[in-house]
């Protein structure tokens, strides 16, 4: 994974958006990103981390991420991230989440989108998958690409478990194990060889023998069977002519029986096809007439019906019609003096309306006088208030001038604050300084046991060592060369060739005494020499440590003085800071008073401020009362005058009636006069106008029911001339077809004869009888030369019978040991295949048994897991023991955990956990390059990218230098290194860079350096 761009806005410390492009930065193949602590160096990562895989270090779910991660200032927050993957594709993962504006801290959930750019357009996916694209879940994205802070160690310490769950995620050892698949197939193979098992079972009886004795059988049926067939084709010849013979005279006597019965029914057809004859011709004749005789007797019926049902209708409508004459008669005289009555209830209503006016305004002077002491009252009320916020007014302008300005109290106040926060910064920097200086005191006390030209002498004793040991190996290569001469001149023999020079003479043989203890002796002195220089490296080490820890200690020591030197003068500037003349530097405790006096006093004005609004809050309600009171009083007079002047103009227009006549009577008295006449006149005139509705409904009714009565009684006089003209076309076609009466029409007719079926029937009939005829003249002239005899023809069937059974059971017994042959030969087939597939089951469950041992219990995984272990070691050791100045080493133990050799303790192993902070940095980042580097190759891709955030405060001047000279070496790799720090130093030594820097206003700023 390459990246090449980041935006980030409004992201932990990022308020404004921020854009990195990594190009020139990823071109420099080694770049940083420097910053204070807190500046935001390590959101980057964390913003790269979110994009991709919506995961952090730092924060879960449970912690309210999304609230956490946005910018206090900011209402949305923003990450688009582009990189290329391991096909050297181009993607581009965003996610962004906002604030809800009614509730600060409700962030709603970020939304995730991924693109692919393809022909320079932004396609969306449809999965936010980032494993899919980069090929590592986030646990290893994290230990090879980007390594958080706090994380760098975790490869190295993680558990066997872990760390070959991890290898197998990484390198796709997964394809490696097989168990499953083994055991899987071995299960297949069990159930195949049970089944064969069970099948072979039924053919244990089929062998090669019995199907050579099958057929030598059928060989001798087959002849059988042949001469059977000869001699039954003979006989059956011979008993098919008997038998068709047979079967003539037979026919022959059957047609004579048919045409026997045919000829006694026929003098009855003929009867038959007489009357049909009669019927068919009667039937065209006379029943258009008939029918049309039926259809008129029905009609004039069914009108005769209607015309008495319809004159008893016009007889009743009648008497209706007169019955509402009637009554329309009598109530005429009332309906007529209906308008005086009328006006006389109109003059009753008006005298009621008067005396409800005079009730109405006896209550409304009532009212009027209540309401006016009311309004006095609430007046009373509005004067007592607005006195009282008079008094409180004055009382808080008394107040004003003891109240200070607020901004200036605070100003004084801010100051005060800032002087006490440097004065203690004061205090707790010369406490450390105090401290800081003790403990170089302590050190200074340690050097010296060590004389002050220790490098010098240890240089001089090593040199002394190393001569003492040049000078003994010389001597011990000297005796083993003795060693060795000895053991040639015993060998030789005159006549016997020299192994060095060849020769067969040996005149002067060279004598060499024993030198064996001589050569212990030296090589002890050898060891024991390496021992010096080892115990005086390591002295030189601890020395080394010691003057280290001092340098640290007095560059720390330097520092925090420069710190409390800019304290004294931050302090020295804030005095000149303070310009208040009202008040003294001096005297605190003085501001402090007056400052309270001043709260106090702007506290009562706050008090009697919160009294006057209230007061003023029940003046405005009180006024607002009075208003409404004399509203409502002038609503009443107005209503009491209007009531009067109702009451003045419903005298004047009383019609009838007198005034005088009723103002003594109650109202309810007038109530029941004025209810008992209106109902009088709404019955009157409704039942007037009822009974003359009804008149103009029934006046055309009745009309209508006699035109209709008139109509029915001219179409029977219509229908009864066309039954008289039928009659007299039925006598004259009797007269016509020599008929005497009526009734013979009726009887032929009653006989409903079907005359086309009758007449098939006879024509049938005919044809039958002549054919038949025929028939039997052509089989007398066929068979009059023939003679059957019954006897000799049952002979013959017996013979034929005998033979074609013989015939049949030679045949079944053929056909039975055919088949027999053909299954057993088959089964055969069959039993040597299974045979076959058996023996290579049987073959493949051998070598399962061996796969099986092999992958059991993921046993080959964690083998596979091993070596690439070990080759990530060996990859690692190359960098680490250059990093520790061949010092160290890195190594598995037999459970697949790492130890570290130290050639220093005479190449003993131990923990990795016992490495100091800057040698675990060491290990860790070899670790972390070397898996990368394999990640690299796994995925086929030219380069690769990898960060590191930590670290490098932990590793002195010269091992920097060597890390930093392995890193350089990487650009030759297509490796691509980025760095996150605090320490300055380091800037000096990266090309290209980073600088963040937190604003206070505008939050973390990013400048490429």
């Amino acid at each position: 994974m390459i990246p090449v761009q980041l935006t980030i806005e409004g992201l932990y410390s990022y308020q404004e958006r921020q854009i990195i492009d990594f190009k020139n930065l990823t071109d420099a193949g080694l770049f940083g990103i420097f910053g204070s602590v807190g500046s935001g160096k390590s959101s980057i990562l964390e913003a790269i981390s979110f994009a991709l895989y919506g995961e952090t270090e730092r924060l879960n779910m449970r912690d309210k991420r999304a609230y956490n991660m946005m910018n206090l200032k900011s209402n949305t927050s923003y990450i688009e991230f582009d990189f290329l993957n391991f096909e050297n594709k181009l993607f581009r993962a965003t996610r962004d989440f906002r604030r809800n504006s009614k509730k600060f801290d409700d962030v709603k959930p970020s939304s995730v989108t991924f693109y692919q750019q393809i022909e320079g357009k932004w396609i969306p996916l449809e999965h936010s998958n980032a494993e899919q694209i980069i090929g590592l879940n986030y646990a290893n994205f994290k230990r090879t690409i980007i390594i958080p802070q706090g994380q760098f160690k975790e490869f190295l310490e993680l558990g066997a478990t872990e760390r070959t769950t991890m290898m197998k995620e990484i390198f796709n050892l997964q394809r490696f194990d097989l168990q499953n698949n083994v055991a899987s197939l071995n299960v297949k193979n069990r159930s195949e060889l049970d089944q064969l098992d069970g099948q072979l079972k039924g053919f244990e009886e089929i062998t090669e023998e019995q199907i050579s004795a099958q057929k030598e059988t059928l060989k001798t049926e087959q002849h059988k069977f042949s001469e059977a067939k000869d001699n039954f084709q003979k006989i059956s010849a011979s008993f098919q002519q008997l038998k068709n013979l047979k079967t003539d005279f037979e026919n022959l006597k059957q047609k004579k029986e048919n045409f026997s019965n045919l000829s006694a029914q026929k003098a009855e057809i003929d009867i038959l096809e007489t009357k049909t004859d009669l019927y068919d011709r009667v039937s065209r004749i006379f029943n258009p007439l008939l029918v049309e005789k039926n259809k008129l007797s029905k009609e004039i019926s069914v009108k005769q019906s209607d015309a008495e049902k319809q004159n008893t209708t016009v007889k009743q409508t009648e008497a209706q019609f007169h019955s509402i004459k009637e009554q329309l008669t009598a109530i005429q005289p009332k309906f007529e003096a209906l308008e005086q009555s009328k006006i006389q209830e109109n003059d009753l209503n008006l005298i009621l309306q008067i005396l409800n006016y005079s009730d109405e305004i006896k209550k409304l002077k009532e009212r009027t006088q209540k309401g006016s002491k009311e309004v006095q009252e609430v007046e009373e009320k509005r004067k007592n208030i607005q006195h009282n916020i008079d008094l409180l007014s004055k009382e808080a302008e008394t107040l004003k001038p003891k109240k200070l300005d607020s901004n200036l109290l605070l100003q004084v106040g801010n100051w005060f604050i800032q002087q006490k926060n440097l004065k203690k910064s004061q205090e707790d920097q010369s406490e450390k300084i105090k401290k800081q200086e003790l403990q170089i005191q302590q050190i200074s006390d340690e050097l010296k046991a060590f004389p002050e030209n220790f490098k010098e002498s240890f240089q001089q004793k090593k040199e002394n060592l190393e001569i003492q040991k040049k000078e003994f190996l010389q001597k011990l290569d000297h005796l083993k060369i003795q060693q060795e001469l000895a053991k040639f001149t015993s060998e030789l023999h005159n006549g016997e060739a020299c192994p060095l020079c060849g020769s067969s003479e040996h005149p002067n043989i060279v004598e060499f005494h024993d030198v064996h203890s001589e050569l212990k002796e030296v090589e002890e002195k050898v060891q024991s020499v390496d021992k010096e220089l080892i115990n005086l490296q390591k002295k030189e080490n601890e020395i080394d440590k010691i003057l280290e820890r001092k340098g640290i200690f007095e560059n720390q020591l330097k520092a925090e003085q420069e710190i409390i030197s800019d304290i004294q003068h931050h302090i020295e500037n804030h005095l000149k800071q303070f310009i208040w003349t009202e008040f003294s530097y001096k005297k605190e405790a003085e501001f402090e008073a007056k400052r309270s006096s001043s709260l106090e006093a702007e506290k009562q004005i706050e008090q009697l401020n919160q009294t006057i609004f209230k007061e003023r809050e029940t003046l405005a309600k009180e006024i607002e009362n009075l208003e409404k009171y004399q509203k409502a009083l002038e609503t009443f007079k107005i209503q009491e005058a209007k009531k009067e002047e109702q009451i003045n103009s419903n005298r004047s227009n009383l019609k009838i009636l007198n005034w005088e006549n009723y103002s003594d009577k109650t109202t309810e008295e007038i109530e029941n006069i004025y209810q008992t006449l209106s109902k009088s006149n709404t019955e009157t005139e409704k039942n007037y106008h009822e009974l003359v509705q009804k008149e103009k409904q029934i006046s055309p009714k009745l009309a209508e029911e006699k035109a209709i009565l008139n109509q029915l009684e001219k179409q029977i006089s219509e229908l009864k001339l066309e039954i008289l003209s039928n009659t007299e076309l039925i006598n004259a076609s009797l007269s016509q077809n020599n008929f005497n009466s009526f009734s013979e029409i009726e009887t032929i007719l009653h006989q409903k004869i079907n005359v086309e079926e009758r007449r098939n029937w006879i024509q049938k009939f005919k044809i039958d009888f002549e054919t038949l005829k025929n028939g039997i003249h052509e089989l007398e002239e066929k068979l009059k030369d023939f003679s059957f005899d019954h006897e000799q023809f049952a002979a013959k069937e017996n013979e034929f019978n005998d033979a074609e059974n013989h015939l049949k059971q030679i045949n079944d017994l053929v056909v039975k040991l055919s088949s027999e042959i053909e299954r057993l030969e088959k089964e055969y087939r069959k039993k040597e295949d299974l045979l076959k597939e058996l023996s290579q089951l049987q073959k493949r469950s051998e070598n399962l048994k061996v796969m099986t041992n092999l992958f059991k219990a993921a046993g080959f995984v964690q083998y596979v897991s091993s070596i690439y272990l070990r080759q990530l070691c060996d990859h690692a050791n190359i960098r680490f023991h250059r990093m520790t100045r061949n010092q160290l080493s890195l190594q598995l133990n037999e459970n697949n955990d790492f130890e570290i050799i130290d050639y220093l303790n005479e190449g003993r192993s131990r923990s990795v956990k016992t490495l100091s902070g800057g040698q675990s940095f060491q290990v860790s980042l070899s670790l972390a390059l070397a898996l990368a580097e394999s990640v690299q190759a796994n995925a086929q891709s030219d380069k690769n990218f990898f960060f590191i955030d930590e670290g490098f405060g932990t590793q002195d001047i010269e091992s920097v230098n060597i890390v930093f000279e392995t890193l350089n070496a990487l650009q030759k790799e297509n490796r691509i290194v980025g760095i996150i720090s605090h320490v300055e130093e380091l800037k000096e030594k990266i090309p290209v860079a980073l600088e963040i820097v937190k604003d206070e206003e505008r939050g973390s700023l990013i400048h490429i350096v």
